[in-house]
């Protein structure tokens, strides 16, 4: 199997908590071949969909330790075609870049795409949440969306909680989350205008939500492979800062899910699938869906550490099904094809 990582470059990895590099050691440790590329490096040559790649060359042994893999791996620069690989898996970081996915249209038939382009484009935002919600709030806290100040700023106001969660629509890692107070309401709209005004007179949307009790403890990181939960993990805030993600200076603890997490899992993975989001991170408080995260999703490395297991073992398998399944349905067609021609 050959396997695309549409991705960062290389030499940006963090070796010893990078979810991209425990998938590809993953695909390097089974002999697949692996090459990385950047959205940056897309490119069309004679009307073929290619990209300027970073190759990991082949490894006659392959270290089990991420950090020594990644010391080790040599890698080579080729332009291929992407319709040559069986897999594109997609690892960019957000904020999604559409232009990116009009170079993959015209090998979304050729290549299976993890996650699909159609799934990216309706869940790469934090909006797709609201696909699960309902008008009593059971699955999603109540939420917010707008660049109107005045509404934002009369949200807070009728809000029966004294806390609200503000944070950039297009935002990732835990960047711009804040928490905002009625009781400091004089600050409110200079942080609307902070955060909906650009410099240039232009507007941003931002999300205003119910602050969910219990969310100063931290949320759990749920990652989901067709549909199904794999792993999970409970992140606590640092103790300086409200936020939980890890990259902001909170830290991991075993969790295991709760019946209402696993309720909530079942009743959106179907949605999930048949959006072809095959690999998915969700974040929960409180029973209740704070995010959907599709384009590269983590939590891989932190999980096996404290579970002591290798959560990218089973993506791996997953792809592999799904690549086998491809070929046989191909060759499949191709005997019927000839069966036609003759008879």
């Amino acid at each position: 199997m050959n396997i695309c990582f549409l991705m960062y470059p290389w030499d940006e990895i963090e070796p010893e908590n990078d979810t991209s590099l425990a998938l590809i050691h993953e695909c390097v440790k089974r002999n697949h071949g692996v090459a990385l590329c950047t959205p940056a490096n897309l490119t069309i040559r004679n009307s073929v969909t290619s990209a300027f790649c970073t190759v990991i060359n082949r490894m006659d042994k392959v270290s089990g330790s991420l950090k020594t893999f990644y010391k080790q791996a040599t890698t080579r620069e080729e332009m291929l075609p992407l319709a040559g690989f069986d897999v594109i898996f997609m690892r960019a970081n957000p904020p999604l870049d559409p232009l990116m996915l009009n170079f993959l249209d015209s090998v979304k038939d050729d290549v299976f795409i993890v996650n699909s382009l159609q799934g990216l484009r309706e869940a790469n935002n934090k909006l797709y949440t609201a696909a699960f919600g309902d008008s009593h709030s059971n699955i999603i806290p109540a939420t917010h969306v707008s660049k109107n100040k005045r509404y934002l700023v009369n949200q807070i106001k009728e809000s029966a909680a004294d806390k609200m969660i503000l944070k950039p629509l297009n935002g990732f890692g835990g960047s711009g989350v804040i928490l905002i107070e009625k009781s400091a309401m004089s600050n409110i709209n200079s942080l609307l205008d902070f955060y909906v005004t650009n410099s240039d007179g232009s507007s941003n949307y931002v999300i205003l939500q119910e602050y969910i009790e219990g969310a100063d403890q931290g949320d759990v990181r749920i990652l989901l492979l067709n549909g199904e939960p794999i792993g999970a993990m409970r992140r606590i805030p640092g103790s300086d800062d409200h936020r939980s993600n890890v990259s902001a200076g909170g830290s991991v603890a075993k969790h295991s899910l709760t019946k209402q997490e696993k309720a909530l899992c079942k009743q959106i993975g179907p949605k999930l699938v048949n959006d072809g989001l095959y690999f998915v991170g969700i974040d929960v408080i409180g029973g209740k869906l704070v995010e959907v995260n599709v384009m590269s999703p983590g939590g891989i490395t932190y999980i096996n550490k404290v579970y002591k297991t290798k959560v990218q073992c089973k993506v791996i398998d997953f792809i592999e099904s799904k690549v086998v399944d491809k070929l046989q349905a191909f060759d499949r067609r191709s005997r019927l094809r000839s069966e036609v021609e003759n008879a």
